[in-house]
């Protein structure tokens, strides 16, 4: 059975946390998904996941925190019962600018998570549009990201994989066996959205999801989060993602 979650980024610029979680909780989701931000008042956030009814089955986590603190990082995942961490994001000052760079990054990533997977919990990447630009012998990032060892996991954040002008279908078969979980994100038509960074609620936007809906499943992708970068109504967006992803 397909999980839903949210991811609570999206609602960052709308607090308070406390609404938030209410609002998701009414209308409908179980799960969510957090991100490093959130964890400065652990315990408030564990009462507001209780008191809603809602579980944070997966976390993003920045990777300097990871490398940095991992016993902090393994407490967090212990209260909250984490499953799934992903790191997010790579600024990009840091980022590697040619094949062995991206390689050695895919190194230091999975020597990062062993921590946690020797504690039981996946480890993986989610990717933005900047990992399939092709480096200066044509590899693409995210291949050697996940190159670097088998227990590497993705997130595949479809929305951007189409904004970098790749497939998102083909990436889903070419990554099968390797998808922890998927950020199920819409872009919107041209010209619309335009306040909300081009990004669209999902199934309101130019995502072909029958498609993309049948090739995760194929892959075995069960776990399936509502995503978007700069949503001007967080209600709305999450009222009709859930919607959408139900009737998918």
């Amino acid at each position: 059975m397909t999980r839903i979650s949210y991811q609570l980024y999206c609602s960052r610029n709308h607090p308070p946390l406390a609404h938030t979680l209410k609002m998701l909780a009414d209308a409908g989701y179980r799960e969510v998904e957090g991100y490093g931000g959130l964890f400065d008042d652990l315990g408030g956030l564990k009462a507001g996941l209780d008191a809603n009814g809602l579980r944070m089955t997966s976390s993003h986590i920045g990777l300097d925190m990871i490398e940095e603190n991992p016993a902090r990082v393994l407490a967090i995942i212990n209260d909250l019962g984490i499953e799934k961490v992903f790191a997010p994001y790579i600024g990009v000052d840091d980022r590697p600018s040619d094949t062995a760079g991206w390689r050695a990054f895919g190194k230091r990533l999975a020597e990062a998570g062993k921590p946690l997977l020797d504690a039981g919990v996946q480890f993986g990447w989610h990717n933005h549009d900047f990992e399939f630009h092709g480096t200066e012998t044509g590899d693409i990032p995210l291949d050697l990201i996940a190159a670097a060892s088998d227990d590497m996991m993705l997130e595949l954040d479809l929305g951007w994989v189409a904004a970098a002008g790749h497939d998102p279908v083909a990436r889903i078969k070419k990554y099968a066996g390797r998808i922890g979980a998927v950020h199920v994100k819409d872009i919107a038509p041209d010209g619309q959205c335009a306040d909300e960074d081009g990004w669209a609620d999902v199934g309101h936007g130019v995502m072909d999801w029958s498609a993309i809906h049948t090739a995760l499943q194929a892959a075995g992708v069960d776990h399936y989060v509502a995503e978007h970068d700069n949503p001007n109504d967080d209600k709305r967006f999450a009222i009709r993602s859930l919607a959408s992803i139900q009737n998918f």
